[in-house]
């Protein structure tokens, strides 16, 4: 347990640049304090000590704002930044230097649907190992995000994430163009997000869309630049035909 706690404490240090010293992230820092509380109570669930866990657990919960089931199953290294507003449900299975930010869930699907059948079945996702989810995603379901995948802030993620994916939207879409494109990345990146100028995979298929339409606007300008001149010579050859034709109808027959 302590060992574990001394790696959650270096967390915060290695990705906080905030985190002045040791001492003030364990006293002032509510991912330390939660998971110090939770580090105790997770081996009472485990036990049988429900009620003595879940009370654990409560008023952490009350302390720190971050709400985390003593059933969940959590690695070393894990840090909450901020910490305000995050929910980890009972099942669910987190890897080891896993970092979430304020808001995020990780949640069950249809959970006041037939409780009791739920109750003995992993209804909550599974994050891998070096996972980063951004503020205010919503992990929702019995799903894997794979080791090293990156969710932008206030994605809503219901499928498989691959393995060092990055994903974003609602519902969340994979930023990656082509499927085995995906290049492992184990530096850290705060909020999920390496460059916000290019996470939007919808996005670029707008630029892309208004592109094309500014490409054919061009082609059809110029077309009628073309075309114009042999028009007016058109209705020009055209008037002076009708013309003609009007003047040889009015003439009077000469008498002879």
């Amino acid at each position: 347990m302590f060992a574990k706690l001394s790696r959650d404490l270096n967390a915060i240090m290695e990705r906080d640049p905030a985190a002045s010293s040791r001492f003030a992230a364990m006293f002032l820092y509510p991912s330390f304090q939660v998971m110090f509380v939770y580090r105790l109570a997770n081996p009472l669930w485990c036990a049988g000590f429900k009620f003595s866990a879940r009370f654990m657990m409560q008023f952490a919960r009350m302390w720190t704002n971050i709400e985390i089931h003593p059933g969940a199953t959590i690695g070393c290294g894990f840090f909450v930044d901020h910490g305000a507003g995050v929910v980890i449900g009972e099942t669910s299975v987190v890897g080891r230097d896993v970092t979430l930010y304020q808001g995020v869930t990780l949640g069950g699907v249809l959970p006041a649907v037939e409780a009791s059948a739920q109750r003995s079945v992993k209804r909550h996702p599974t994050i891998g190992d070096n996972v980063i989810i951004g503020s205010g995603a919503q992990v929702l379901g019995n799903i894997t995000v794979n080791a090293f995948a990156r969710i932008g802030g206030n994605s809503v993620v219901t499928k498989d994430v691959p393995g060092g994916a990055t994903v974003v939207g609602v519902p969340a879409r994979q930023v990656a163009v082509k499927a085995g494109t995906v290049k492992v990345d184990d530096t850290f990146q705060a909020y999920a997000v390496g460059n916000p100028g290019e996470v939007d995979p919808r996005e670029r298929t707008i630029e892309a869309l208004v592109n094309e339409v500014q490409s054919l606007r061009a082609r059809l300008s110029d077309l009628e630049n073309i075309l114009a001149p042999t028009a007016i010579r058109d209705v020009g050859k055209q008037r002076r035909d009708d013309e003609s034709s009007i003047d040889f109808v009015d003439r009077k027959p000469s008498k002879r």
